[in-house]
């Protein structure tokens, strides 16, 4: 029988697709957002109903008249239930899995923190960059006593370590500069006296983030709330975010909102952001406030950032830029904030357990509030408007209570 022997080019090919099977990477299978059962990703359905529990306590206690609790594990949405009422004044509506809430302070990350990474990741500016190269008029720190003057930097704004005050009064800029306007609160914050050298301090700042806004629209050209559109919400497919829906005339949205405060005409604030600096001075497209999203959007926004940045297939931030953006920067381990959120949290604000340094999350004032542990791949959104209908309902001890229930249920 005549023997059969390959030819050299042949034993090449081979060897060349069997170096190619065994080197090449395989892709790994793109994680969906979709809902399944607690069991099916190590956590339990009794335990989380313990966060059923101490909501309902709250609604009970007068805190708030109701909320949205959503529970993200492993990228996939393991809990989304609602409690309470929506709205109790002028009328009892009761609270739906999909209601929209204004996010308050949410919008600092879900809107201009990833906005600026997005921005960033593509060379449009460095984090070590003067606010000045971008706004001409804005004003360093000067030392009181020696006249040393010291520039602030984006990094500086993004930490809340720029030495800018917290907040300005409307009813102030108003009288100051004679007209509600973008430009004039502007004005103000290049202006304001710096509280602090750069960096040395930590002093939580909503006009720190109106700076960020415009810096981002000088290098782009787009106001916030398109970038953040184009490029964050509509890339995830969060059907429900947007800012000032009213103003903007979106019905969908317009439908699914909760009231914020009783005004004093007797009617309630819906679908304006009930911080005066979003609403009356920087027009529905703020820096620090004004956007409005549901928890299940909120939840895809934390799976994909507990994922690298991508989910159902396509990519809002790549990896690295989300590592980056959720890290406390070198050097500002005593502030204690990564690009725009919160890490080292005050001792039990998000629970007790969580990882101490790596979990990052944000607070709104109208009562909300978002967590992403990286370690355990576990997200809370919890939205509850203790402002409605008056700004006096709480959730700091609701929130903790929350986190810990939640962290509880993980088993496995």
């Amino acid at each position: 029988m005549r023997k059969h022997s390959l030819s050299v080019p042949l034993v090449g090919t081979l060897l060349s697709m069997t170096f190619c099977m065994c080197s090449t990477p395989q892709k790994s299978e793109d994680v969906v957002f979709e809902r399944v059962t607690p069991e099916s990703v190590g956590m339990s359905t009794e335990k989380l109903a313990n966060a059923d529990a101490v909501i309902n306590a709250s609604i009970a206690d007068g805190e708030i008249p109701g909320a949205v609790l959503a529970v993200v594990k492993n990228s996939k949405l393991v809990y989304l239930k609602a409690y309470g009422n929506k709205s109790v004044y002028p009328d009892t509506i009761p609270m739906t899995e999909n209601t929209v809430f204004d996010l308050a302070s949410l919008t600092k990350v879900a809107a201009t923190s990833m906005s600026m990474a997005h921005l960033l990741e593509r060379g449009g500016f460095r984090l070590e960059d003067k606010v000045n190269q971008y706004i001409p008029e804005f004003q360093p720190w000067v030392d009181p006593k020696t006249g040393e003057k010291v520039d602030i930097r984006i990094v500086d704004l993004l930490t809340h370590s720029s030495g800018l005050p917290s907040y300005a009064n409307t009813d102030e800029l108003i009288a100051k500069y004679g007209v509600a306007h973008p430009d004039s609160l502007m004005s103000y914050v290049n202006t304001v006296p710096r509280l602090f050298k750069p960096t040395t301090q930590y002093e939580y700042s909503c006009l720190g983030f109106i700076a960020l806004q415009n810096i981002l629209q000088n290098i782009t050209g787009k106001p916030l709330r398109d970038y953040a559109k184009e490029n964050i919400f509509d890339v995830l497919g969060m059907k429900h975010t947007t800012y000032g829906p009213k103003t903007l005339k979106n019905e969908e949205v317009m439908a699914l909102v909760a009231p914020t405060v009783k005004q004093p005409d007797g009617s309630v604030l819906l679908g304006e952001a009930q911080d005066p600096l979003g609403r009356v001075m920087n027009w529905e497209n703020s820096g620090n406030s004004g956007l409005f999203s549901s928890a299940e959007d909120l939840a895809l926004l934390a799976a994909a950032l507990m994922n690298g940045g991508k989910i159902n297939g396509v990519s809002v931030l790549g990896k690295l830029t989300v590592e980056a953006m959720t890290r406390v920067p070198e050097g500002f381990e005593h502030i204690g904030r990564s690009l725009g959120w919160e890490n080292y949290a005050i001792p039990g604000k998000y629970g007790c357990m969580f990882h101490p340094t790596l979990t990052f999350a944000h607070t709104g004032h109208t009562g909300t509030a978002i967590m992403v542990d990286p370690v355990s791949k576990v997200g809370i959104v919890l939205l509850a408007h203790r402002v409605h209908p008056v700004d006096t309902g709480s959730v700091a001890k609701l929130r903790t209570l929350v986190c810990n229930a939640v962290g509880g249920a993980v088993i496995e």
